[in-house]
């Protein structure tokens, strides 16, 4: 470990980081900004089972599904992953990575189902969009969140497009 820097007017505190990256306090040290890591994890609520859900990373048509898992009946599924947090223009959390879509405004994560996920004889062929809405400053600090959404749908396969209603990030 060595000292990389002291920047008292962002974070107030010495930065103590192992290699150019990764700093003891969980922070990220990125030309003059300061991001955090995020640890979240969504929890998908009894999908119909025999169809694979898989975590999408990265973006349009470079991108590749990971964490991939098949549902079984009344069952959960559960993603975890790490995403970086700046500030935005509005000074607002903003979340950056390979899971991260959308603009800063509008931020989610895409949970690919059925052929997306990499199932070749699944009948569904659907992504179920998880918005990182109502996430706070506070929040990030708090360490791991989660989020629980429906794994069924109204018709009664898996639950697909945005999730509504969307109940929100909790710290764990």
């Amino acid at each position: 470990m060595f000292h990389l820097a002291h920047i008292p007017q962002q974070i107030g505190q010495t930065i103590y980081c192992h290699g150019s990256l990764t700093c003891a306090i969980g922070q990220l040290l990125r030309g003059n900004q300061v991001e955090r890591e995020l640890r979240l994890r969504i929890v998908l609520e009894k999908p119909p089972g025999g169809i694979d859900f898989g975590l999408q990373r990265g973006k349009g048509s470079v991108y590749d599904i990971v964490q991939t898992q098949r549902s079984r009946t009344e069952s959960d599924l559960s993603f975890e992953f790490t995403v970086r947090v700046g500030e935005s223009e509005r000074k607002e959390p903003n979340f950056l990575g390979p899971y991260v879509q959308g603009p800063p405004a509008g931020r989610f994560v895409y949970i690919n189902i059925g052929t997306y996920a990499g199932q070749e004889d699944s009948p569904w062929s659907r992504r179920l969009k998880v918005p990182l809405q109502g996430i706070t400053w506070k929040m990030v600090h708090a360490g791991v969140l989660e989020t629980r959404v429906p794994g069924t749908g109204r018709d009664g396969g898996p639950t697909c497009a945005t999730v509504k209603p969307f109940e929100g990030w909790k710290p764990v």
